[in-house]
């Protein structure tokens, strides 16, 4: 994305969000309680930073980041976030990835807790949106256990977002109504999805956190009666400029070398929509428009 433009869209928010808040102080909008006026102890707010274009983040998020102290942002949340915080605010990478995990989940969860506890504003940076897979009850059980205030602001989750962008519709009225998101990645590798219910399913399936998973997939649906013919896509990078979209099938994935060189991440989606895609002019994202 032009550096330039991604400059100017954020002072064209900055203003807005300005505009909006001189609105509430003049009584436009609902102004705050004397409780908020009053409060000097910590809160977290939990916050999706969308799908992977940083363009992605929404009005409220943007807001939030202002206000914060310290922002504890995680490997999937686009580093451009980073750039449009105040000098002031402290960062935190507390990022996992398969096999790399920097920090035990336990350990964030404490540190939440240890920085709203002094009475600071804190941000829990996630990328796309905290309640799909994003282990957001751990972290709200460990807030509510400290009595610690907290929000959650949605994002726009990786498989809203890398469909668009591969413009592949999740749902189509003529194959399929309805949509599973799955989970490729076990915190026990013994457990295993129902994988007879989801290959029996006329639903579009979309994994996720399964770009080392991707053969094995595809063999347990088709070991469990899915047709081999059956439309599947990979996406990698979604909603960014590195992205990249193989279509295959289920039969014939293993013998599809492009996404071998996939880094993620990346998400599967399968099912007859694949072969409903229409080509987007991504280019009309990031074209500056008088």
């Amino acid at each position: 994305m032009n550096s330039g433009f991604f400059n100017q869209s954020w002072l064209r928010l900055n203003r807005f969000v300005t505009h909006m808040q001189h609105k509430r102080a003049k009584g436009g909008l609902p102004a705050k309680t004397s409780i908020q006026h009053k409060r000097r102890r910590g809160c977290v707010y939990l916050i999706g930073a969308g799908a992977g274009d940083v363009e992605l983040l929404t009005v409220k998020a943007y807001r939030l980041l202002q206000q914060a102290d310290i922002v504890l942002y995680d490997w999937l949340a686009n580093k451009e976030i980073l750039k449009i915080l105040p000098a002031k605010t402290e960062t935190v990478f507390v990022g996992k990835r398969a096999g790399h995990h920097s920090m035990p989940q336990e350990k964030i969860c404490q540190l939440l807790t240890e920085h709203a506890l002094m009475g600071k504003q804190v941000v829990r940076l996630k990328g796309g949106d905290p309640s799909i897979f994003g282990r957001l009850n751990e972290e709200t059980r460990a807030l509510s256990a400290h009595d610690i205030p907290f929000a959650i602001i949605p994002g726009i989750t990786a498989a809203s977002g890398c469909a668009a962008y591969s413009g592949i519709p999740l749902t189509e009225r003529s194959c399929s109504q309805s949509v599973r998101f799955v989970t490729a990645h076990f915190r026990n590798p013994a457990e295993q999805p129902d994988w007879q219910n989801l290959a029996s399913s006329r639903d579009t399936l979309v994994f996720y956190m399964g770009l080392n998973r991707i053969t094995d997939i595809a063999a347990q649906l088709i070991d469990h009666g899915m047709d081999k013919h059956l439309p599947m896509a990979i996406i990698d990078q979604g909603t960014t400029t590195g992205q990249q979209v193989c279509c295959t099938t289920l039969g014939s994935v293993g013998q599809q070398h492009l996404w071998h060189s996939f880094t993620g991440p990346a998400l599967i989606i399968v099912g007859e929509v694949v072969n409903k895609r229409q080509k987007v002019n991504l280019p009309l994202l990031a074209k500056q428009h008088s």
